[in-house]
């Protein structure tokens, strides 16, 4: 080591602040809501090998799987032949993305030095495009079976016209991919800036401090081994596809390391509810750094200790031509709950209850436009400084956190009228610490559109833990022309066409409650003794 305790975290503090401005510039720059109003971007910078240095507090499956793409860059491209300004784009889940929504944008950091240049690392950032092509607006077709129906594949290449056309050409809304991936690129040419002023910089102590703050942690955790499992309810929106695929894992923790077997998995399906590795290796460092110690820092050092195996052709580790729309946004989450799972068993006043445990993803298409969000629910209820805390309501939780598009953004930009929105009371489950409530929201189309959804925990419920109980399911409504004594209950996962004046209703899941409810005695008149539970 060279450097101090203080001067150390003032080198974390520089780098993780232009993790943090790069973020910024992404966002004022958008064109899209999805990305101007909703966030849903990251940045982050690593070092010459491809390993995560640090990370802005974005979304926590575009960063623990982007060190994925980084390294299909570097493995794609001629090292030598780079030049300062150069600029290499991926979306193909198979060379390290997530889904086809999900673009990076990699840049290196070029210095000169003794009249040669210098690799000094790569800055780089991933923003959802609200479409890419395929069969339905969105690009997240609930009926899906292969990756092809679901929009344009690019493997690393350096972003050229060429490639931008070709990018542009397959969207339905093609300008606003226009505006959201100059954001991306100018991004990252901040980012380069910024990583070259810190070229001299011994970055290497940032990433072996990750790992020995880890390290020390499990450390402090009992040996064992748990096992834990959870179900997706559903595969698709075909009739064949609506039954439950099991996420199963063995957790071992031994001494300072940790070990997640994913042994035991369902195969992965016909359908689009299928993960790249990227992406539950995202999920399984988000869960694990969550309840060993969310205060290490998010780097490729603290990942050394985890090792992860999974089962290849499984929903989490899915292969080619296997269509992973919804594996970023709904087996992501379970993988995280599953993982969550399996710590409670050695250390439950450290982990929360089930969360809602889906994005609740809605697309909506029209002519020439496209809209995309995932809606909040309710966060699992916990114990917090010793004292049970409940579940945050109407929020993001897990492998997002994502913000709402507001109601007045939303309405200028599209079509779309919002009819109701509030928190949907009673939903979360009782406990100690009671679970956060979902979201109720009616979206009325004012042409006539196509709308996907993709939802969980329709069927199951999201956990409760030491003894709380569930919170409930969500459910997804069609009222025809508004009408509510019309509706009619919707799959989880479906592609549907609506007419003006059609409303969508989303009744999100609640948090699960944390610890037993507690019973009190009443006296009321007469001297009857009633028995009540406090939720």
């Amino acid at each position: 080591m060279t450097l101090g305790p203080a001067a150390l975290q003032v080198l974390i503090s520089r780098l993780t602040g232009v993790a943090e401005e790069m973020g910024a510039v992404l966002q004022r720059a958008a064109f899209s809501p999805n990305i101007k109003e909703r966030a849903d971007c990251s940045s982050a910078l690593f070092t010459p090998s491809g390993e995560l240095l640090v990370q802005a507090e974005h979304i926590p499956v575009h960063l623990g799987s982007m060190p994925a793409s980084v390294a299909a860059v570097i493995a794609a491209i001629d090292l030598d032949a780079m030049a300062p300004g150069d600029q290499f784009v991926v979306n193909d889940p198979f060379a390290g993305g997530t889904h086809l929504n999900d673009i990076t944008v990699v840049a290196p950091c070029l210095v000169e030095d003794g009249g040669a240049r210098r690799l000094v690392g790569w800055a780089a950032n991933r923003a959802h495009h609200a479409d890419v092509g395929g069969s339905a607006p969105g690009s997240i077709p609930a009926d899906a079976r292969e990756i092809f129906e679901e929009g344009l594949r690019l493997p690393p290449v350096r972003l050229t016209d060429e490639v931008r056309a070709i990018l542009f050409a397959n969207s339905r809304t093609p300008d606003e991919r226009v505006g959201d991936l100059d954001a991306q690129v100018g991004a990252n040419v901040l980012g380069v800036r910024r990583l070259a002023e810190a070229a001299d910089e011994p970055i290497d102590e940032v990433i072996a401090y990750g790992e020995r703050r880890m390290r020390a942690a499990l450390a402090v955790l009992p040996d064992g081994t748990w096992i834990a499992e959870d179900v997706i309810d559903s595969t698709g929106s075909h009739a064949e596809q609506q039954v439950p695929s099991r996420i199963r894992l063995r957790l071992t923790v031994a001494g300072d390391g940790i070990e997640i077997d994913f042994t035991g998995t369902d195969p992965q399906s016909d359908g689009n509810v299928n993960a790249v590795a990227a992406v539950t290796e995202s999920a399984v460092g988000f869960a694990v750094r969550s309840v060993v110690d969310p205060t290490i820092p998010a780097n490729g050092g603290a990942m050394r200790p985890v090792r992860i195996h999974l089962p290849h052709g499984s929903i989490v580790a899915a292969e080619p031509p296997a269509a992973v729309g919804a594996g970023n946004v709904e087996v992501s989450q379970r993988v995280a709950d599953v993982v969550l799972a399996a710590l409670a068993e050695s250390a439950p006043e450290r982990v929360a209850a089930g969360n809602q445990g889906t994005m609740n993803n809605l697309l909506i298409g029209g002519r020439g436009w496209v809209y995309y969000e995932t809606v909040g629910g309710g966060q699992g209820g916990r114990m917090s400084s010793g004292a049970p805390a409940p579940g945050q309501s109407g929020i993001q939780t897990g492998m997002t956190n994502t913000k709402n598009t507001p109601i007045e953004a939303l309405e200028r930009h599209f079509p779309l009228r919002v009819l109701r929105y509030r928190l949907r009371r009673g939903s979360g489950g009782a406990g100690l610490a009671s679970g956060g409530e979902g979201i109720e929201r009616d979206l009325q189309v004012l042409e006539d559109v196509t709308v996907s959804l993709i939802t969980e925990r329709r069927v199951s419920r999201p956990n409760g833990l030491a003894g709380g109980e569930p919170g409930a399911t969500g459910e997804n409504w069609l009222l025809p022309q508004g009408d509510d004594a019309r509706a009619e209950r919707l799959p989880d996962k479906c592609t549907i066409r609506l007419q003006a004046g059609d409303v969508v209703r989303m009744l999100t899941p609640g948090g699960g409650g944390w610890g037993p409810t507690r019973e009190r005695s009443v006296r009321q008149d007469g001297g009857v003794v009633e028995r009540r539970v406090d939720r």
